[in-house]
């Protein structure tokens, strides 16, 4: 109404004015009511056209209730504008609306089919995913959709699922805790809610799910429900798990590991490392050192190592070596000592993707186990002294260095005397104390470059290179003063002593085996002599030695060649002179030095053991020609010490006998004291099965062997044989006569018959008989012969008689 100007005023019908309004405001509910609701383009006309009438209602009802009341003394100022040019300008005004509500309306219906497409295709979308439950909540919580997703993993159909409370997926014990709720009142606060646990299905199993709640309100902000998304992390949570696991077994072995680990990067850097390394290393806490630089890593080694500030060339030999065995494809390993005597092996092996793998052993007790197996095997184990292989090695040494500066060294050969005696008497204990003390005291007398071993049992060995005599004498007679001081063991006073022999390089000899053979021929040599402790290498030694090599292989032959016979000594009562029985003796006859005496090559056959096969030749053939006596003479036999310590003697006994048809109580084995020395149980072990087979047992010998009473009251002899050395000094020493008459007396007193040997004149005869000794052998009554005569004359003398 400001656009008519005219010389007039207007007047108002309040009346028109109040239609106008109404005819303005009731129209208008439908018409935006029908605006808001898009759902079809006749609702968007429908709109327009009740736009249009209220428009034209509210101006021309409002035109009515208008006067204009001229001006008669003011003239227009402007044009007048004529009642059908109004009409005609509301009337396109309006048209001009209701075609542009036309256009509104074809957009907004093309608009809302898009709309409708796309809310199709998200709800094929939704409804198609399977993998995961996307369903729309109500405002209370209650489930207003239901995908196929849900449906497979909740096991609800979406008759079922639809209506359902959020709390018939959680456990009892999870809605008594409130948790569906504060998942909606969470969702409903700050717009959203993640969580993960466990829920359930419809038949009770239950699965780790993710849940996403979030609140849906539309563009004006009006709160419409919550969207909700179920994710099935059953198969995650359970490589969570095992992942969990795995790592907690590998922090517990990394934790538990006996070795040390780290790891470096391809950067050089410490990427891992476990405590057990820091513990090694003496590091307090490996974490702080997670990112340190290889050579620093190393540098803290050094100085653990040493207990002080590293030199700069200590450390970069460490760190050299250690990278040597990185840069090694195959890896390597560094043994570091540390200052307080532990050794640990850091070994380094390279990774294919760059950096390497540190492991770090510590290896104080296998290093010290090898280092007392090597010592083992170079040392005695009884005295600590070098062994023989270890003595043997040093020797090579010491005689490759003398040759090469033209010095002497003595070898020196030493064997103990009496400790087989010394064993026996007081038992193996104290026999390996006694050597225990002596190799003691030699060691202590040693000086640089003067070496002493142990060889095994009683035997040992020396060697010092020496510049003039009176050095090489010092060095011996340090050795005998070691060797022959008495030492007080369990309140028993031991007197030992030893033989030596030396012999001297290059004089004696100009290899090893050479200059120690010539000592050990030395020590013979002394140990041969009586009253020489220590015997010097003499040329002739070699070939007594090379003699008794000679008799040794000749020996072997005798048998098999013949050479060996049998002489027979007689043996009588000495009250009536009858025959009693014979002593059979061994006779060797060589075809190239003739008759050898027993006494040389007896010695020399036990130490080559070929006694044993003499002995069964000596046994079997004398049982063999006693049975063809006319007469049942008894027939005795010398048994060695070595025979009675073999295996088989209790088969050659028995199978001699039985061979021969002798009669057991005909045969006589006779022994020396000197048998029971080596191992003397197994030996009266032996002697009572022999016994057991109705065989006599003499004594050979007594009175000048080891502990004569002793052996008589560990087994029951059948006969004593007194030394022939007793009989023979009974002339012309009171001592000698004492001595017999003591035998015999004892003799008696056991009730066992006693036989001298030695017979050879009618004095002793005398004492014998007075004495009332019961047997005698001797020359008095003859020599021993090839074979024994049945009227008791003397036979065919044996040619070595």
């Amino acid at each position: 109404m400001e656009a008519v100007e005219m010389p007039a005023h207007m007047a108002w019908s309040t009346t028109y004015v109040i239609v106008s309004i109404v005819f303005a405001i009731l129209p208008m509910i439908p018409a935006l009511t029908l605006t808001l609701d898009r759902r079809s383009a006749a609702s968007g006309v429908a709109a327009g056209m009740l736009i249009v009438s209220v428009i034209l209602l509210l101006h021309f009802t409002g035109m009515a209730g208008i006067t204009l009341v001229p001006d008669r003394f003011e003239t227009p100022q402007g044009g007048l504008l004529s009642s059908s040019g109004l009409a005609a300008t509301v009337a396109g005004a309006a048209i001009a609306v209701l075609g542009l509500c036309f256009i509104t309306a074809s957009n907004s219906r093309r608009t809302r089919a898009a709309i409708d497409a796309s809310e199709r295709e998200f709800k094929i979308l939704v409804q198609g995913i399977s993998d995961c439950a996307i369903y729309m909540l109500s405002k209370d919580g209650k489930v207003a959709s239901w995908n196929a997703g849900a449906a497979r993993l909740k096991g609800y159909s979406r008759e079922e699922g639809i209506g359902l409370e959020l709390a018939a997926f959680y456990s009892a014990e999870d809605c008594q805790a409130g948790l569906p709720a504060r998942g909606i009142e969470t969702a409903r606060r700050n717009g959203k809610f993640n969580a993960e646990g466990w829920r359930y299905r419809k038949d009770g199993s239950r699965f780790w799910a993710h849940v996403t709640i979030e609140a849906v309100h539309d563009d004006q902000g009006v709160f419409h429900g919550f969207a909700k998304i179920t994710r099935d992390m059953s198969r995650m949570k359970e490589d969570q798990e095992s992942l969990k696991e795995a790592t907690a077994k590998l922090d517990a072995a990394l934790t538990n590991m006996h070795q040390g680990l780290c790891m470096f990067d391809g950067n050089q850097r410490l990427a891992l490392a476990n405590e057990r390394a820091a513990a090694l290393l003496g590091l307090e806490k490996i974490p702080e050192f997670v990112g340190l630089e290889f050579e620093h890593f190393v540098w803290l080694g050094v100085r653990q190592r040493d207990a002080q500030e590293p030199s700069e060339a200590l450390y970069q030999d460490a760190l050299s070596r250690h990278r040597a065995c990185i840069a090694d494809p195959a890896g390597g390993a560094v043994v570091v000592p540390f200052a307080d005597g532990r050794t640990l092996s850091i070994a380094h092996r390279p990774m294919p993707e760059g950096g390497w793998v540190t492991t770090i052993d510590d290896i104080t007790d296998r290093r010290q186990a090898e280092q007392r197996i090597e010592h083992m095997a170079l040392h005695d184990a009884l005295t600590g002294l070098p062994n023989r292989f270890s003595y043997s090695d040093r020797l090579d040494t010491e005689l490759a260095r003398a040759a090469r500066s033209n010095a002497r060294v003595a070898v020196i050969g030493i064997d103990l005397d009496r400790f087989k005696e010394i064993n026996d008497a007081h038992g193996h204990a104290v026999g390996d104390e006694v050597l225990r003390m002596l190799a003691a005291r030699m060691a202590d007398t040693l000086s640089v470059g003067e070496v002493v071993a142990r060889f095994g049992g009683d035997e040992f060995a020396a060697f010092t290179t020496f510049k003039d005599e009176q050095q090489l004498t010092d060095f011996v007679s340090r050795l005998e003063a070691a060797l022959s001081q008495p030492m007080d063991l369990d309140a028993v006073t031991i007197f030992p002593g030893a033989s030596l022999g030396v012999a001297i390089f290059p004089t004696d000899g100009t290899t090893r085996e050479q200059i120690v053979n010539n000592a050990d021929l030395a020590m013979y040599r002394a140990k041969d002599t009586v009253g020489r402790q220590t015997c010097y290498y003499e040329q002739g030694m070699d070939d007594i030695a090379r003699a008794r090599r000679m008799i040794a292989n000749d020996l072997r032959e005798a048998i098999g060649r013949g050479e060996l016979s049998l002489a027979y000594q007689v043996q009588k009562d000495v009250a009536t002179e009858e025959v009693s029985g014979y002593e059979a003796l061994l006779r060797w006859h060589h075809p190239r030095d003739g008759w050898i005496s027993p006494a040389e090559f007896i010695p020399i056959a036990e130490k080559s053991g070929e006694i044993v096969r003499i002995g069964e030749w000596v046994l079997r053939h004398a049982c063999a020609e006693a049975a063809r006596w006319p007469k049942p003479w008894r027939i005795a036999v010398n048994l060695s010490p070595v025979q009675l310590m073999h295996v088989d003697l209790i088969q050659v006994v028995t199978s001699a006998l039985l061979e021969s048809g002798l009669p057991a109580s005909r045969l006589e084995l006779e022994i020396t004291e000197t048998a029971f020395i080596a191992d003397k149980v197994r030996a009266l072990h032996v002697l009572r099965q022999i016994k057991a087979l109705g065989v006599s047992i003499a004594i050979d010998d007594f009175g000048t062997g080891y502990s004569s009473l002793d052996t008589l009251n560990s087994f029951p002899f059948d006969k004593i044989k007194i030394d022939k050395s007793f009989l023979l000094d009974s002339e012309t020493s009171h001592q000698a006569r004492a001595i017999i008459r003591a035998v015999l007396a004892l003799g008696r007193s056991l009730e066992v018959p006693v036989l001298a040997e030695g017979l050879e004149s009618e004095e002793q005869l005398r004492l014998l008989r007075s004495e009332g000794c019961d047997e005698a052998q001797g020359y008095l009554w003859g020599r021993p012969v090839r074979l024994p005569l049945p009227d008791d004359k003397p036979g065919q003398e044996s040619e070595s008689a």
